[in-house]
């Protein structure tokens, strides 16, 4: 129905469950939850800076937590808005450093995000939890809020709202350097790690493999809970082009003739074979 199934984006090509996760979940404390942060944090955002562009850099930042959480977490189905909430958390940091000019008790404004986006993530470090998909969400949010979000420094006045015989006694631009650099940087990483991102994905590509440690952010271990409770292990053994494998979940065994036995293919069979 839309959730962010790995197997069938990469197999089935269904790219479009980047998105659609992001409006599902899992139950109606679940959707509560959601909708409450959402109007929390949502509602200042879009009466500063309109529907439009709260809207897209909602779902731009969705889409960048359902990437990241498909390239680490392969084998369970995922819903949730969280990452696009986090990502407005992002957005709303990066508001605040890019405009830092025109605010009033900055610091504690920015002590006092940075508290409430790391008592999130460490919640995220519980099992059950995408913190994947908070990671991503963020880290999306707070590009696009560069690119989104800028205003225009103090004392700036454009000409067709200042009054007649108005005489400007200094010329301002409308932007400070430093935010166009913020844009420009900001925009350029979006579109690689958005561009490198998916195209792993589509390849069968597991970023597990080239990150031993990086499954610790999205789950601590502890004697009080497994992290791995979700995830499906085979044995396997392979003589010339026949794979041997057996499901440890559930022990059923097949036999596979494979004509690519890469890692990605591998994980694929052993999905299906426990499913």
């Amino acid at each position: 129905m839309g959730a962010l199934e790995v197997i069938k984006v990469v197999r089935r090509r269904q790219v479009w469950r980047l998105f659609t996760c992001i409006w599902l979940h899992a139950g109606v404390f679940h959707l509560l939850a959601n909708m409450l942060s959402l109007l929390f944090i949502g509602i200042r955002l879009e009466q500063e800076f309109g529907f439009v562009r709260i809207g897209l850099l909602y779902i731009m930042a969705g889409f960048g937590g359902s990437l990241l959480s498909a390239l680490f977490i392969q084998y369970s189905i995922s819903v949730g808005a969280s990452g696009a909430l986090f990502g407005l958390l992002g957005s709303m940091l990066s508001e605040l450093i890019t405009n830092w000019t025109i605010y009033a008790n900055k610091f504690a404004a920015l002590l006092t995000l940075i508290f409430i986006v790391a008592i999130n993530l460490a919640v995220g470090l519980l099992p059950h939890v995408d913190n994947f998909a908070h990671i991503g969400g963020f880290v999306s949010g707070f590009l696009l809020g560069f690119v989104f979000l800028i205003r225009p420094q103090f004392g700036w006045v454009s000409q067709k709202n200042a009054p007649p015989g108005h005489i400007p006694t200094s010329v301002k631009s409308k932007h400070k350097t430093y935010q166009y650099v913020l844009w420009v940087v900001s925009l350029i990483l979006l579109i690689i790690g958005f561009t490198v991102g998916l195209v792993m994905l589509l390849r069968g590509i597991n970023a597990n493999d080239y990150c031993s440690w990086c499954h610790y952010m999205s789950c601590i271990p502890s004697s009080k809970w497994n992290c791995r409770s979700g995830e499906m292990y085979c044995q396997t053994s392979q003589i010339g082009n026949q794979l041997n494998m057996t499901c440890l979940t559930n022990g059923k065994s097949e036999m596979y003739i494979l004509s690519d036995d890469s890692t990605a293919t591998v994980r694929k069979l052993c999905y299906k074979l426990c499913s």
